[in-house]
C-alpha cells in the first residue's frame, strides 16, 4: 500500500485530506463525490480518521477511490490493460511450434508461466506483525466505514475473502460485502451463486465449521483478483502472477488452515458456524438501491493480525458512476478472450457502468446464420457471472463502437421492430429487487443483427405530445422524446402513478402514430430529460416478462417503482442518497468540491 501511495501520489493521481473526519458517513461521503468527477477524480488519502461515536482516533489512514480512473488501473497493473488480455488470448491460442526457434520461444513462454502459482513459505509475513488474540480481539479496532444512513452497521468494502473446499483441493479469493456485528463477529454476504457459498453448502452438508481468512490491502491487484470472474475451483490468485510476473508470496493464517498473501495490511480470521444465519443488512449498494435484509453466515473471529505500518483499504458503493466502472473497464477486456471461447463469433462487448453492469450487455458479433443473436442470448445467460445480465443487445459487425452510445443507439433504433425482442426467463443477481421472486426473473434480449424494414412514426413536439398524452393519461406529469433522428424515438413519461403501467400503456394506443417505444417512470426522484440515470433506474426497475408492453408497432417498458398497483408483493428498497447534514458539514470544512451540477446529474 505504501508503495501503490508513493506510485499515485509520483503521477499526481493522490489526493490527500487531513482533515479530521468520521468513518461513519463523512469519509465515504467524500469518496463517493469525488468518483464522480470527471476521469474519477483522485484517489484519497484520509489521514486524520475518527470515530466520533466511541471517540476513537485511528493511527492508520484511509485511503479510496485507488481503482477510480483508467488511468490509475493501469498504474497499479504495471501494464496495459491490453497486454494482459493478449497474453491470455496468446495462451488459449498455443500450438505445437514448428521448427527450433519455435520451440525455444515457446519454451520461454511456458518457462515465465512458472512464476503465476503463488508461493507458500514458511514463518510469519508482515501482515502478522501485530497480533490480536481471544479477549483482544476487536473488529472496532478497524476503521471500517458506515456509506449510507440506513446501513445496518459498518462493513468492510474492499476485504480479500480466503476459503477451501472441504477437501482443500480448491481455494477461492472472493469479495463480498462483511458486516460488522460486534468486536468479533462479522456477516458473510455470500450470495447462493458464489464460490464461497458452494464450498459452505459442503461444509454444511458434513457438519463441519468453515474456515475464512480475510485480508485487507497489500498490493491493489489481490483486491482486483477477488473480484476476477474465473471458473468455478480455479485459483484467482494466478491472474496475480500472469499480470506481475511473480507469485503472490502466502503465508499460513495463524489459527486456520487458509493461506494469505505476506504483504496485506490486516487479516482477520475465523470460523463459520454452518448451522446458524443471521439478519445481514440493509445497506446501500453498487444498484444504487439499499438491499434488504435476508439470512447470511456468520464468522466467529479468532484472530487479527496487522502489519505495524498500515492502511485501510476501502471503496464505497451506490448510484453510478462508481470505482467498480474502472475495475469493471479491466475486468471485462481481460476476461474477453475467456469468453470467446463460449462464443467464439463475439466480437466485441461491453457493459454500461450505468445500468449496474449485470444489467445490461452491449454485444457485437458475427451472424453467420438465421437466429444467430438468439443462440447468443442463451449461451450469454448460461455462460458463468454473464448467466446474471438482465439485458443483452445484439449487433452486427458493421455497427459503430459499443461505447459511443449515441451512434450505437441510432443504429439500433433504425432497425428495431418489436419482433426483435426475445423475452425469457432465467437466474438473476441476488441484489435485484425487481423480479416478482428472488432469484428468478426476466430477460430481454434484442437483436439488432438484421435491418428491418420500419415505419417513421409521425413525429410532435414535446409539448404537444405531452398535452394529447395527458388526455388520456392524466397521471402524466412530464415527457421528453430521446432520439427523435430516429425511426423508433424514445417518450419517457413521469407520472404520479395511481395505477398498473400497463393500463397507461393501452390508454396511448390511439397515439400509436405517434409513439414507437414509451418509457414509463415515476415523477418523483427522475428527471425526464437525463438520459445516464434513466438508464440506469429502467434497467434496474423492469423485469421483462411483466413490464414490456407491445402493441403493433407500439412498445412500452415500466421503469416505475413496484408496489401492490402492480400485483407486487415483495419489499421495495429505497434509492441511496446522500445524508444532506453531512454534505453541509463537508461544505463548511471546505472539503466538498463537487460542482452542483455533477450532483444533480447524478442524483446524490
Amino acid at each position: 500500500m505504501k508503495k501503490t501511495i508513493e506510485l499515485l501520489k509520483k503521477h499526481g493521481e493522490l489526493k490527500v485530506i487531513n482533515e479530521e473526519l468520521d468513518i461513519y458517513l463523512e469519509i465515504p461521503h467524500l469518496a463517493y463525490a469525488e468518483v464522480k468527477k470527471e476521469n474519477g477524480g483522485k484517489a484519497i488519502l484520509f489521514t486524520n480518521v475518527v470515530d466520533k461515536k466511541s471517540g476513537t482516533k485511528f493511527v492508520e489512514p484511509v485511503f479510496m477511490n485507488v481503482f477510480g480512473s483508467y488511468k490509475r488501473c493501469e498504474l497499479l497493473f504495471g501494464r496495459t490493460i491490453e497486454s494482459v488480455a493478449d497474453e491470455i488470448t496468446n495462451l488459449l491460442h498455443m500450438k505445437p511450434p514448428e521448427g527450433l526457434m519455435g520451440k525455444v520461444s515457446m519454451a520461454k513462454e511456458l518457462f515465465s508461466l512458472k512464476n503465476i502459482f503463488p508461493k507458500r513459505l514458511k514463518g510469519e509475513g508482515a501482515c502478522q506483525k501485530i497480533k490480536y488474540l481471544n479477549e483482544d480481539i476487536d473488529l472496532y479496532k478497524l476503521p471500517v466505514l458506515t456509506t449510507w444512513e440506513q446501513d445496518g452497521g459498518p462493513f468492510i468494502t474492499m476485504g480479500q475473502v480466503y476459503t477451501q473446499s472441504l477437501d482443500g483441493e480448491m481455494v477461492n479469493l472472493g469479495m463480498y460485502r462483511l458486516q460488522v456485528y460486534d468486536k468479533n463477529h462479522l456477516g458473510m454476504h455470500w450470495q447462493i451463486h458464489k464460490d464461497s457459498s458452494h464450498f459452505f453448502d459442503q461444509y454444511q452438508k458434513a457438519g463441519k465449521k468453515m474456515p475464512v481468512s480475510i485480508a485487507i490491502g497489500g498490493d491493489p491487484l489481490y483486491t482486483w483478483c477477488a473480484t476476477a470472474p474465473l471458473p468455478y475451483g480455479v485459483n484467482e490468485l494466478l491472474m496475480y502472477g500472469l499480470i506481475t510476473k511473480t507469485p503472490a508470496q502466502l503465508v499460513k493464517s495463524l489459527t486456520t488452515p487458509l493461506y494469505i498473501p505476506k504483504d496485506v495490511d490486516y487479516v482477520i480470521e475465523g470460523w463459520v458456524d454452518t448451522n446458524a444465519l443471521k439478519i445481514e443488512g440493509p445497506f446501500g449498494d453498487h444498484t444504487g438501491y439499499y438491499t434488504l435484509e435476508e439470512p447470511y453466515p456468520v464468522m466467529e473471529v479468532s484472530a487479527i493480525t496487522m502489519k505495524k505500518d498500515r492502511t485501510f483499504l476501502a471503496t464505497v458503493v451506490g448510484k453510478p458512476p462508481l470505482e467498480d466502472k474502472y475495475m469493471g473497464w479491466a475486468t471485462g477486456k481481460i476476461f474477453f478472450p475467456l469468453l470467446k471461447t463460449t462464443v467464439p463469433d463475439l466480437l466485441d462487448y461491453h457493459m454500461p457502468e450505468n445500468a449496474g453492469f449485470h444489467n445490461l450487455i452491449l454485444a457485437k458479433m458475427q451472424p453467420l446464420y438465421k437466429g444467430h443473436a438468439k443462440q447468443f442470448m442463451h449461451a450469454f445467460w448460461g455462460a458463468g457471472q454473464m448467466s446474471f445480465v438482465k439485458h443483452a443487445i445484439f449487433v452486427d459487425e458493421k455497427a459503430p463502437k459499443l461505447d459511443n452510445y449515441q451512434s450505437f443507439a441510432t443504429y439500433i433504433l433504425n432497425r428495431f421492430t418489436p419482433k426483435s425482442m426475445f423475452i425469457t426467463e432465467g437466474i438473476l443477481d441476488a441484489l435485484d429487487h425487481s423480479s416478482p421472486e428472488t432469484l428468478v426473473g426476466g430477460k430481454l434480449g434484442i437483436d439488432a443483427t438484421g435491418a428491418n424494414r420500419v415505419e417513421e412514426p409521425n413525429l410532435l413536439g414535446d409539448s404537444e405530445l405531452l398535452e394529447k398524452v395527458q388526455e388520456l393519461i392524466p397521471d402524466a406529469v412530464k415527457l421528453h422524446q430521446f432520439m427523435r433522428h430516429t425511426k423508433n424515438p424514445i417518450t419517457v413519461i413521469s407520472l404520479n402513478k395511481t395505477k398498473a403501467a400497463k393500463e397507461y400503456f393501452d390508454a396511448l394506443v390511439t397515439l400509436s402514430t405517434n409513439i414507437r417505444i414509451v418509457v414509463f417512470v415515476d415523477d418523483a426522484k427522475n428527471d425526464v430529460t437525463n438520459p445516464y440515470m434513466l438508464i440506469w433506474r429502467v434497467t434496474n426497475n423492469m423485469d421483462a416478462l411483466r413490464d414490456v408492453f407491445v402493441a403493433g408497432l407500439m412498445v412500452g417498458v415500466d421503469g416505475t417503482n413496484k408496489s401492490s398497483l402492480d400485483g407486487f408483493t415483495r419489499e421495495w428498497p429505497d434509492d441511496v442518497d446522500c445524508t444532506p447534514s453531512v454534505v453541509q458539514t463537508l461544505k463548511n470544512k471546505k472539503l466538498w468540491d463537487l460542482n452542483d451540477n455533477l450532483y444533480e446529474k447524478f442524483q446524490l
